[in-house]
């Protein structure tokens, strides 16, 4: 059977050479509560977890074109972080606490090396998040992809109190928006930033610009999702959150409304926080217009966190003794049309 599929272009040995490569990084992951990988399903042990009501919330996505920017890099063990990110975030945004995380790998060649390397880096991002690496799937599909062709998703599991769900539903006119820092692109928009500083542009990633200091236009472009596990779990079960918006593709104007309750909006002072340089960079490069950034990428702010005015003072406590940065972006307001608004000093 091996031979057989050897000539079909699947290398069978090559996959047995993941699995052993790829132990020692699952092992990072490891719950008390969670199974090891190995078997047919992942295993989770719900009976440990100090939860009376619990709801599962789960999450699945990709990195989507963010993989190019690793093959022309040349360099594969962040872009796991990426993947574990992107499906994580999104349910820290309603509450949940991470379990576990499964990953799909699809590739032209199975190469053991290359794969270690993002296994690697989906291990270093369910460390971040606190979930265990219960499973996964490689699938090396030689007619579907080219030979250094990859594709990366994933899945993950939390679970919340029902009762602390976060939902966006008590949202009120008068509650405070607070932002929390990006750590830059993170994994949307990458076909316009690849039109834009490459195609359009005439850049590599190589490029040295001066807005981007001391690393390379790739080097920031590769820069990890930034995973908020860490900024959120402490604010959580306390009541003190009324909503929560990742801010992924569609940005600002599609990601916060979907949030707020029917006649309010969000209104955004676009001056109260820093914009990392690499936005300037793509503005320039992309000839786009400076709100219209606001509706692809998350300009620096990768949470908005929905908070009553008499709790804002609790929040930032607790987000300062983590040593979270955190800035007051804007408010609730009441408004039928336009469900997100974006205001600056030069509007004036």
């Amino acid at each position: 059977m091996p031979e057989a599929y050897e000539k079909a272009g699947v290398s069978v040995e090559a996959g047995y050479e993941v699995v052993r490569r790829i132990q020692q990084h699952v092992a990072r992951t490891a719950r008390p509560d969670a199974g090891g990988i190995g078997g047919f399903g992942g295993l989770f042990d719900l009976s440990s977890l100090q939860v009376k009501e619990p709801v599962l919330v789960s999450g699945t996505d990709g990195v989507g074109t963010k993989l190019l920017i690793a093959k022309m890099m040349g360099r594969h063990d962040t872009i796991g972080i990426d993947c574990v990110a992107m499906c994580v975030n999104d349910i820290l945004a309603q509450g949940a606490e991470p379990l576990y995380f499964l990953d799909y790998i699809a590739c032209g060649k199975n190469d053991p090396a290359l794969l270690e390397q993002v296994v690697a880096g989906v291990a270093e991002g369910c460390v971040q998040a606190g979930a265990a690496l219960v499973g996964g799937e490689t699938a090396e599909m030689p007619d579907m992809y080219d030979p250094d062709e990859y594709d990366l998703a994933g899945f993950t599991s939390g679970v919340v109190e029902k009762s602390q769900v976060i939902d966006g539903s008590t949202i009120q006119e008068g509650d405070v928006l607070i932002g929390l820092p990006s750590s830059g692109v993170h994994s949307n928009g990458f076909s316009l930033v690849r039109k834009a500083l490459f195609k359009d542009g005439g850049l590599t990633v190589d490029s040295r610009l001066p807005e981007l200091g001391d690393q390379s236009l790739g080097q920031v472009l590769l820069t990890p999702t930034r995973i908020y596990a860490q900024a959120l779990k402490p604010l959580f079960g306390k009541g003190i959150l009324q909503g929560i918006a990742h801010i992924t593709g569609g940005a600002f104007l599609e990601k916060v409304p979907r949030i707020i309750p029917e006649g309010l909006a969000a209104s955004f002072d676009i001056d109260s926080w820093p914009v990392p340089p690499i936005f300037q960079v793509l503005e320039k490069y992309g000839q786009v217009d400076h709100k219209e950034m606001y509706n692809i990428f998350n300009m620096g702010i990768g949470m908005v966190l929905m908070v009553r005015p008499a709790d804002v003072g609790q929040v930032e406590s607790i987000l300062d003794a983590h040593d979270e940065t955190h800035y007051q972006v804007g408010s609730i307001i009441k408004q039928n049309e336009d469900r997100v608004e974006l205001h600056s000093a030069s509007d004036k």
